[in-house]
């Protein structure tokens, strides 16, 4: 009898490992997008655990639609539309994977913890099974902080992607519209004739929203809130005061693309002069030890060869 149950266990075992599976792979082979302002679907990948869990997140959703947590979901909308990932990801079902990811992935992963320390055999798995609480607890703080630190990463990504595309951006700007050109109809060949990276995105959405019937200068201050970056945020400022005072555009622009080479050049410096204190780490840590062996290694052996 215990035999049947026992063969029944692994049987449902077996079963669930593979439709776990087969979920997995499903779920990796999903693709999911961004729709750009001119209709265009740019590719923009949710992390693995978020694509998991994501089809539970609706129905903790509308408990974060509370009156209570309106200053937190604002907050979190602005991030997410900054980071890239307005349309696909919700403000409420990123507060829903805090909740989800260590209630589900992080009980799954402790339980599997658990399980391979009771296999650990000697005092070994005695000491790691006197402190499996602390673990546990460990792993479902990092399930619970992960969409926090996910998101902060991407922002500071798209923003460092936005910063380094800016100054060339401007350049070309500013060769255009002293050559004649408009500054809508330049920046419309810029984007039209460029990659669309993360700050052809934005652009592209100011275009489209002048064509829909917003001001330039609305058009030009909601992408400064958006961005949420101090070099973006500088830039359209100048830009909508030169449209207030009536200053040519051509000069502004100039200013501007000198300031960002300029900034350009003192992050290169800074990041230059930190880079001895990075190293310091890495230096004490593996180097001297690795010299200590090559030097005392061959004495420490010897000694031990004679004891």
């Amino acid at each position: 009898m215990n035999s049947v149950f026992e063969y029944g266990l692994c049987l449902l075992w077996a079963v669930f490992a593979g439709l776990s599976a087969w979920y997995c792979a499903q779920i990796l082979k999903q693709v999911t997008y961004v729709t750009l302002a001119d209709g265009r679907r740019q590719e923009r990948r949710l992390p693995f655990s978020f694509r998991l869990v994501l089809p539970l997140a609706p129905n903790l959703a509308p408990l974060f639609r509370r009156p209570f947590f309106e200053k937190q979901t604002a907050t979190l909308s602005r991030k997410i539309v900054a980071a890239g990932f307005e349309g696909l990801l919700t403000p409420e079902e990123f507060m829903a994977f805090k909740v989800i990811l260590p209630t589900v992935l992080g009980s799954l992963f402790v339980a599997l913890m658990w399980a391979s320390l009771a296999m650990v055999p000697g005092k070994a798995g005695l000491v790691m099974q006197r402190h499996e609480g602390s673990y546990a607890l460990l792993i479902l703080l990092w399930f619970y902080a992960y969409p926090g630190l996910w998101l902060r990463g991407v922002l500071a990504d798209r923003h460092r992607k936005i910063q380094k595309s800016l100054p060339f951006v401007l350049d070309l700007l500013t060769l255009s519209v002293e050559a004649g050109l408009d500054f809508m109809n330049a920046m419309q060949r810029i984007v039209e004739r460029s990659k669309v990276d993360a700050l052809g995105e934005e652009l592209l959405r100011v275009l489209r929203e002048i064509q829909l019937g917003k001001t330039r200068r609305a058009a030009l201050k909601d992408m400064s809130d958006r961005v949420d970056q101090a070099d973006v945020r500088s830039v359209m400022n100048a830009l909508v005061q030169a449209d207030e005072l009536g200053v040519g555009i051509a000069s502004i622009l100039r200013i501007q693309a000198d300031q960002m080479r300029q900034r350009r050049f003192e992050r290169a410096e800074k990041m230059a002069n930190e880079a001895p204190v990075k190293m310091l780490f890495p230096l004490v840590a593996f180097i001297f030890p690795a010299v200590f062996l090559v030097l005392l290694g061959p004495i420490i052996l010897q000694i031990l060869r004679q004891i």
